[in-house]
């Protein structure tokens, strides 16, 4: 059987569901012309997540913001979100080993600061994956549950084979299907990287002393520790460490786990408590050499991974979709403009230029913060007191991580 279509987007995660509904969002294509590939499997909990757990937080959550906000509202994805599953924080607080939060080597973000009412808001991925999915419903795409298994572009369409047998043509192809993507690879694109030899472990924490919704990193020689906030009190951590740290430390107990992250975190927020298990990624710098063939782009993870230190990933990934969609913006009611070189091309400058910097400057930030020299370690803490006692400088930084500054679509410039 084959299905013509203006738009097949390959990727059932928040970045191609969300590309997908902002096709219809922003009318660059009719009900029914738009379609997501999804795998069969649904929405997963984050690997880890016993099925036990299935009605508390999942282990991966995510820091949206502003800009995000805006683009999920759009998409009607933000509506659908329970309102259990967000949490806004109003505080940031980032310190490196050798300092102590509220000191001299620290640094300390407040909403207030800046006039607005958050610094952005904790998402559960479960959630937002869910909510993703409805989205595309609701905009009048279809959504085929399949694998793919070739891929053929040219220049006048891009023809999709599933595994099934199934044949989808399509005047433009988007690929968002991951780090690991398929796609990707069938159409040839390279990449660029090397892997940090650094496991993420997550979980999520109890602990004595309130977290005054704060999100609270400190950067430790293997790699930083992060608290995010949850709206029932508990933290959520994103500790990234050595491969054979987290091995380790994953074959704790829960209360030596906690006596260990205790430890790592200095105490910052007090005892904790292990509230769930303790699931891990592995951690990678990867960056796809090209974003565009003929009739083909990627997005989101696909083109680019990023340490998760600033918690950057998924916003980037969002940004490719409102970039995408605004760079398509000539094409609308014209199918056959969709995959247009020059509109591909336009959207890949743009977005490639912005990731790489981002990437780099992460890169970098990881790099000199995992450094144990003494002269280093005295810089750091300097230059986060510094960077402190320059409210303008600081007041760029905030603004620029909310999303409400910088290289950004005319659409996401206001509510």
């Amino acid at each position: 059987m084959s299905r013509d279509f203006d738009v097949v987007v390959i990727g059932g995660g928040v970045i191609g569901a969300t590309m997908a509904a902002l096709l219809g969002a922003r009318r660059l294509a009719g009900a029914g012309r738009v379609a997501l590939i999804t795998d069969a499997a649904g929405v997963p909990a984050t690997p880890g997540t016993p099925a036990a757990l299935a009605d508390d937080w999942d282990l991966r959550v995510f820091a949206l913001s502003r800009a995000s906000q805006r683009l999920l509202r759009l998409c009607g994805t933000w509506q659908r979100l329970p309102a259990a599953r967000l949490n806004p924080y109003e505080r940031m607080c980032v310190w490196d080993a050798s300092g102590s939060p509220g000191g001299s080597g620290s640094l300390t973000f407040d909403c207030a600061e800046i006039g607005e009412p958050n610094l952005g808001f904790i998402v559960e991925g479960r959630a937002l994956a869910s909510a993703s999915l409805e989205s595309v419903g609701a905009a009048g795409a279809v959504r085929i549950e399949g694998t793919v298994q070739t891929l053929r572009v040219d220049e006048n369409e891009a023809r999709i084979r599933l595994e099934d047998g199934r044949d989808l043509t399509a005047k433009l192809l988007i690929a968002a299907d991951g780090v690991a993507s398929k796609s990707r690879e069938l159409l040839g694109i390279e990449t660029a990287g090397h892997a940090y030899h650094q496991d993420a472990l997550v979980a999520h924490v109890r602990t004595t002393q309130p977290h005054r919704n704060t999100a609270w990193q400190r950067f430790l020689p293997t790699g930083p520790l992060a608290f995010l906030p949850l709206p029932d009190g508990r933290s959520s951590i994103v500790w990234s460490i050595t491969r054979e740290q987290a091995r380790h430390l994953r074959s704790l107990e829960a209360g030596a786990f906690a006596a260990a992250l205790e430890t790592a975190s200095a105490a910052a927020l007090g005892g904790i408590e292990l509230t769930t298990p303790v699931a891990s990624f592995p951690l990678q710098l990867k960056v796809a050499v090209d974003y565009v063939r003929q009739r083909a782009v990627l997005l989101g993870d696909a083109g680019h991974a990023v340490h998760p230190l600033a918690g950057q990933g998924l916003n980037l990934g969002l940004l490719d979709c409102a970039a995408l969609a605004d760079a398509l913006a000539p094409a609308a009611g014209n199918a056959e403009l969709l995959g247009e070189p020059r509109l591909l091309r336009s959207y890949e400058r743009w977005r490639k230029s912005e990731n790489l910097l981002a990437a780099t400057a992460l890169d970098a930030l990881e790099r000199l913060f995992s450094s144990s020299n003494p002269l280093i370690e005295r810089l750091r803490g300097v230059g986060l007191g510094a960077v402190g006692r320059v409210p303008v400088l600081k007041r760029a930084l905030a603004l620029r991580a909310l999303g409400l500054t910088g290289d950004l679509p005319a659409f996401l410039s206001a509510d």
